[in-house]
């Protein structure tokens, strides 16, 4: 019992030291981080690096269960509950997959030279998520995929640190053009006033901000519209512009296809916002998600009146550090 004993000592007291450099960093985190609600970012790093409790906690369950410290059914709760947030935590959000999803743009005729459009959104960079690790392992992963242009639909930050630009560099690495527009996080709904910091940081690494402006390519046009939680949505516009070719729309928002005005052309609405839900449960997803979208928009392509609107999951992280059952995602949208 005595060499029991001491592991368990051991153990108690690995854990409050753990605790206590989880506490000192979520501290020295937040005293970097742009926040207009320094106890909220504090709360939240806290959760964050705490969460590193869970990895000596899960192999403690399993040895406490074989020495009988726990009982059988007390050692397999645990190591379950553990080892669920560990893959939650740890694990899934570096799982970043590819999708592919084809879409006939024009309902008259295929396009004389498909385009591949890379989707992603809600980086998030900032407390949880967008840390160099897996920003590289995006970049990675568009490159491999070999885009004619890359999208960014929005939620850029998460209460960003100031060196927002720094954490950005490696997207000039990307091999592609980079259009974007923002989400309510970069909105001030509900982060911080962080528009100038964004702004600085996407224009010295190569990311067009096409917010109210139109891109022109051979066989569509692709337009940026403004948050909607932000009363930056208004398309009344669209009917007044050239309609020789269909639309591509760039919105993080995707409720906001509600407001898409009749066209002569079909268009596709490229969105993010949703997180797919973020953490798949039975019946609260659904219920969390109701407050998200009041649409239902979840994740894929759905059709509407006047506009499709394809969702992305993003690759992401905001309210708690874990994905789980939706892990994060690049969608390659190829119009034919």
């Amino acid at each position: 019992m005595g060499n029991i004993d001491s592991v368990i000592l051991y153990f108690y007291i690995g854990m409050a030291i753990l605790a206590l450099w989880c506490i000192s960093q979520a501290w020295i985190s937040q005293s970097h981080t742009q926040t207009i609600h320094p106890f909220k970012a504090f709360t939240h790093l806290l959760a964050y690096y705490l969460s590193y409790l869970l990895i000596p906690l899960f192999f403690f369950s399993i040895y406490s269960g074989f020495n009988g410290y726990y009982s059988i059914h007390e050692a397999v709760f645990i190591c379950l509950l553990s080892g669920v947030l560990c893959y939650a935590r740890f694990i899934e959000p570096h799982l970043i997959q590819i999708k592919t999803t084809r879409y006939q743009i024009n309902t008259d005729k295929k396009m004389r030279q498909p385009v591949r459009i890379a989707l992603i959104a809600d980086l998030h960079i900032g407390l949880f998520s967008g840390h160099e690790r897996q920003l590289k392992q995006i970049v990675h992963k568009l490159n491999q995929q070999q885009p004619d242009l890359v999208v960014v639909a929005g939620d850029w930050t998460y209460e960003p640190e100031d060196t927002l630009t720094q954490e950005l560099a490696i997207l000039q690495e990307i091999q592609a053009p980079v259009y974007s527009v923002n989400g309510n996080h970069d909105e001030q709904y509900p982060g911080p006033p962080i528009q100038e910091l964004l702004h600085t940081a996407l224009v010295s690494n190569n990311v067009i901000d096409i917010e109210g402006q139109i891109v022109e390519f051979d066989e569509f046009r692709l337009v940026g519209i403004g948050d909607l939680w932000a009363g930056k949505a208004d398309m009344r516009f669209l009917p007044e512009l050239p309609q020789d070719k269909p639309w591509v729309i760039l919105s993080h928002n995707p409720d906001t296809v509600d407001m898409v005005p009749k066209l002569p052309s079909r268009p596709l609405m490229l969105s993010g916002h949703t997180h797919g839900g973020q953490v798949e449960l039975p019946w609260l997803t659904d219920y969390v998600m109701k407050r998200v979208s009041i649409l239902g928009h979840k994740r894929g392509l759905y059709r509407h009146e006047h506009a499709d609107v394809f969702v992305t999951v993003g690759t992401g992280l905001v309210g708690v550090p874990f994905r789980f059952r939706v892990p994060p995602t690049i969608d390659i949208i190829e119009l034919i």
